[in-house]
């Protein structure tokens, strides 16, 4: 266990973000992405910083590894594929929704018995499929339901209610918010509903890194480092073929990623260095770009970087720029504008 003081919960105010990536269009600046940016030392201590890193957030579905951390401390059995699952915000492939079914099966409960919101396969290639054979939104399919299939099983385990699981006074969800404290160290400023309709707690882009960190820094067989363990281990169940945060987990050997609608995204290596991003507008082509800059930062080797400097911008069809990391972020590269 981690010291029990807690720092107090972070402002609900408005953001203080800075610009932290430029959309270069033929050597002009086209258009500037805010947000904000936290770079952990291995010691835990801030090495960067750009934008507002300590207001009160929504980490979204970045905060399920510590969802799911709370789960296997309450006992949860799972490992490898099942508990990558768990973590997941899966793309709505057959092998997600066949883990899903199995983590269900464990449980002795069925899919009527989820309580995340029906929806198509994030996925897009998988949600045009999906529609062409004439299928309809479904709690399987929705890209949550493998931590939704988790949460029962922990319920199950417990002897908790299963029909209001989701309620923020149930045991579980009480649980995973005693843990969320924990890990990030301070307390929840608010809590709210996720897309999927789970409670979602709101702290602070520092509290986030420092919770990713404390996963990965976790004595083996401890239940963090089950969780980072099958994270790392099963990307793609914990995303999905082609997601950059499972090909960013592949090429930087020993982090864990988890990426968050609204342009959040956390990643951390073993030795507690970690970075957290948010996009202030929650754009996705930022997201990638700002976290491998980060990531820079903290010292990983540019090297392994250079698949996710961001997708180009095509004129014509023709790369006539792209989404780039502002100078103060990536100094090292000494961005020119041509």
């Amino acid at each position: 266990m981690y010291s029990s003081s807690l720092a107090d919960a972070p402002a609900v105010r408005e953001p203080l973000h800075a610009p932290v990536a430029h959309l270069v269009r033929g050597g002009v600046i086209e258009g500037i992405h805010y947000g904000s940016v936290v770079v952990l030392g291995a010691d835990g201590e801030i090495r960067f910083q750009l934008g507002d890193v300590e207001v009160a957030s929504y980490p979204r579905s970045a905060l399920k590894p510590v969802q799911a951390v709370a789960m296997v401390r309450a006992g949860l059995p799972l490992d490898g594929e099942l508990l990558s699952l768990a973590a997941a915000s899966h793309s709505g492939e057959e092998r997600h929704l066949a883990g899903t079914r199995r983590i269900l099966e464990l449980a002795d409960v069925t899919e009527d018995d989820l309580r995340n919101v029906p929806d198509l396969p994030y996925d897009p290639v998988v949600r045009d499929a999906w529609v062409r054979e004439g299928r309809l939104p479904s709690r399987l399919a929705q890209n949550c339901s493998g931590k939704h299939a988790a949460m029962l099983y922990t319920c199950k385990l417990n002897g908790w209610s299963l029909e209001d699981y989701l309620d923020p006074a149930h045991p579980l969800q009480r649980a995973i918010a005693e843990i969320v404290e924990d890990l990030t160290g301070q307390h929840i400023a608010r809590v709210t509903v996720d897309g999927c309709g789970a409670p979602l707690f709101s702290v602070s882009l520092h509290g986030l890194a420092r919770a990713a960190a404390r996963i990965t820094t976790a004595p083996p067989g401890t239940p963090e480092a089950r969780v980072a363990d099958a994270m790392r281990e099963h990307a793609e169940m914990a995303s999905g073929s082609g997601r950059d945060v499972a090909a960013l987990m592949r090429a930087v050997p020993g982090l864990l990623a988890k990426d968050g609608f609204e342009g959040v995204e956390v990643a951390a290596l073993p030795d507690g260095r970690a970075v957290a991003v948010k996009i202030a507008d929650g754009a996705n082509r930022a997201r990638i770009p700002v976290t491998a800059a980060a990531l820079a930062r903290a010292g990983v080797d540019p090297n392994l970087l250079g698949e996710f400097a961001g997708e180009p911008l095509l004129g014509g069809g023709e790369p006539v720029g792209s989404v780039r990391p502002v100078r103060a972020l990536d100094p090292v590269s000494a961005v020119t504008y041509a």
